[in-house]
């Protein structure tokens, strides 16, 4: 993920998001020592910066929006307020870079320019532009007027200064402090940043700083984060820069979600202006998204061989036994470069017809697993994007706060995306892209299919950064671990979807013969048993624990746990798990688990017992200790505990008896 030091650009996202944006007609306070012959001119010089609200609201709410809670002015001006801009004569007119960004592959109309009468002015060309000193310089389709601000630019320090801006979208106000210092920029010193203590607000990003006779000497641009001064950029930046040209020239960290590793890049190119607002941003964003690629491949390589699954760190997940939960987590490295699993667990919410959806939050995303309501095939699930979204309606996920109420959004239309993506173990992911145009913003799903439902990865994307989000996104499914879980008929109904399948069950077969037979066989495995060891219906369960299996290059995604149950509650149940030596580095633990396995001792020992309520037996498949094996699999069989040990081992007897073990 992408971050830039501007956060102004966030902070208009957030206020955009919770429809806090209070667009009061345009009106002017000001200082009593700022000459008040000098304002007409000033007024007539400075404008809001606007982009046009969405005429087409794609969403379902659960109720009419109470729109009367919010100010007369927002709620029915037909623009949203994002900023500031000042005229400098000659037709010019300069604001901040990031406040135009906003517009980049906005779902808002393209940003403009509107006076304190109401009047907008839509931006005509990109004349100048700098991505580092964050200011552009551009002209309008049709003149407002003549006004512009006179300029010095040799401001004197700890004199009165007054920021003028559109602070939190209430309409241009004039503001008063003092010109504290000229603070070296961060990168290399190139400039020097105007630093002052005039109050500025969200919205007042763009506009002009001004003497204390009322002449321009900055564009104020960022806050300081620690203390009550703001940064503006010296006017003699943007007059000195050449014209016709948009120069690119920003260090930027990109960060990923699996490991606190970050790689800081330039980003660094330039290109021929003028260009059109629509030219200019799909330019832009075609190098920025080029950026955004070569940042993320070159933070993947940085590790080299420690990336998982390569690297020592790796083996501690790599030789264990899988996991059988199928809940969602991250594969993520540790502050001692250990990988393992990641993820903090939220509610789980009951549905309809025995389906339900539980929560979770992993690094910047949020992990869900939907188990489908038995009513809904898989076919419907995967083919119909609503039946991803209703569950997650219905329990309040998403919400438009309108004045003081949050307004539940129970139906979000048509995703504009719907795309596979195949992650690097061969399974094929959902990726789907939904608008939210009164918010700018999107949200981003990764959907893989399972046996039961769907497990996802989900994000809120601000709508000019889908390129950034949906690469990490896709980058993030490599590192995603689940167990595939359900009954044998939704195993039966999720196999029927052959194009969503991951490639590893090209080599699994099941055999699901209710109340007669039940097998699994693949290229490593396979066993069946008949409802007399114990009971096969459509209700049994098979869960499969997936794991890396292989060395080195040759690492392949596959099945290393099968666990069959005679239903979700039973205490029936087989597993047939997969053992490997584990490596040198690892923990004592781990060395003795493997040193009972390969010397058959307790609980591996063929012997019954009793645990927790059932009556459990386990043996080993494979060669004998004096062999030095590397690779083994333990059968175990479970019953409920009331039942005597000779049952049980009976059990196991004829579990073994159709069990083959194929790999070595």
């Amino acid at each position: 993920m992408l971050w830039n030091r501007f956060d102004w650009h966030a902070c208009h996202l957030r206020l955009a998001c919770a429809a806090m944006l209070s667009l009061a007609a345009l009106g002017t306070a000001h200082a009593a020592s700022l000459d008040p012959a000098l304002l007409p001119q000033i007024q007539a010089a400075t404008f809001e910066v606007v982009a046009a609200k969405p005429t087409v609201d794609p969403l379902t709410y659960e109720k009419p929006l109470p729109l009367d809670l919010l100010p007369y002015q927002e709620r029915n001006d037909k623009y949203h307020s994002i900023g500031t801009a000042f005229a400098i004569g000659h037709g010019r007119y300069v604001t901040a870079a990031h406040v135009l960004r906003v517009g980049f592959g906005s779902l808002w109309g393209a940003p403009a320019l509107r006076d304190g009468d109401g009047h907008v002015f839509a931006i005509d060309m990109i004349e100048k532009y700098s991505l580092r000193k964050d200011f552009v310089v551009f002209s309008l389709a049709a003149q407002p007027g003549q006004a512009a601000l006179a300029v010095n630019t040799k401001p004197v320090l700890n004199q009165v200064v007054y920021a003028v801006g559109n602070a939190l979208g209430t309409g241009v106000v004039i503001r008063d402090g003092l010109y504290t210092s000229a603070t070296p920029e961060e990168q290399d010193g190139a400039w020097k940043w105007l630093r002052f203590s005039a109050a500025a607000s969200p919205g007042n990003s763009g506009g002009p700083l001004l003497d204390s006779g009322g002449k321009l000497i900055g564009v104020v641009l960022m806050k300081s984060a620690n203390e009550n001064l703001n940064y503006a950029l010296p006017i003699s930046e943007v007059l000195n820069a050449p014209d016709n040209l948009a120069v690119i020239d920003q260090r930027l960290p990109y960060q990923f979600d699996v490991f606190d590793a970050t790689q800081t890049g330039t980003f660094k190119t330039q290109f021929a202006l003028p260009l059109s607002f629509a030219q200019f941003s799909a330019r832009y964003l075609q190098l920025e998204d080029a950026f955004v690629d070569q940042q993320l491949k070159a933070l993947l390589s940085k590790d080299g061989d420690p990336l998982f699954p390569r690297g020592d760190g790796s083996h501690r997940l790599l030789d264990s036994v899988p996991g059988l939960d199928p809940f969602p987590a991250l594969i993520t490295r540790n502050g001692n470069g250990d990988w393992g699993l990641a993820v903090k667990r939220g509610p789980r919410t009951a549905l309809s017809d025995n389906g339900y959806l539980a929560l979770g939050l992993a690094g910047h995303n949020m992990l869900f697993h939907l188990r489908k309501p038995d009513s809904v095939s898989a076919k419907q699930l995967y083919n119909d994007p609503a039946q991803l979204i209703a569950p997650l309606t219905k329990v309040g996920m998403f919400k438009r706060h309108v004045g003081t109420e949050q307004v539940r959004i129970t139906a979000l239309g048509s995703p504009t995306q719907d795309t596979l993506h195949t992650d690097v173990w061969q399974r094929r992911w959902q990726v789907r892209v939904w608008p939210l145009p009164y918010a700018n913003m999107l949200i981003i799903t990764c959907s893989l299919p399972v046996p039961d439902g769907y497990v996802t990865l989900m994000r809120f994307a601000p709508a000019g950064d889908l390129h950034e989000h949906l690469a990490d996104m896709q980058a993030l499914t490599d590192f995603v671990h689940v167990a595939y879980d359900g009954t044998l008929a939704q195993w039966k109904d999720y196999l029927q979807n052959t194009a969503l399948l991951p490639a590893a069950f090209n080599d699994i077969h099941l055999t699901a013969d209710y109340d007669r037979r039940f097998a699994y066989a693949s290229k490593r495995l396979s066993f069946e048993f008949t409802p007399s060891l114990q009971k096969i219906t459509a209700n049994s369960t098979l869960t499969l624990g997936f794991g890396f299996l292989g060395a080195g290059a040759q690492r392949t995604w596959g099945v290393g746990d099968v666990r069959v149950k005679a239903d979700a509650d039973s205490q029936d149940r087989v597993n047939i798990e997969r053992h490997v030596l584990p490596s040198p580095e690892l923990d004592d633990a781990f060395k003795s688990e493997w040193k009972k396995v390969v010397q058959r001792q307790h609980p591996f020992d063929a012997v019954p017992y009793r645990m927790d309520d059932r009556m459990r037996v386990a043996s080993v498949i494979g060669p004998p200790a004096a062999d030095a094996p590397v690779l083994l699999y333990t059968a175990f069989y479970s019953v409920d505990g009331n039942r005597p040990a000779s049952a049980a081992h009976a059990g196991l007897g004829q579990l073994l008896k159709n069990l083959r073990v194929t790999e070595h």
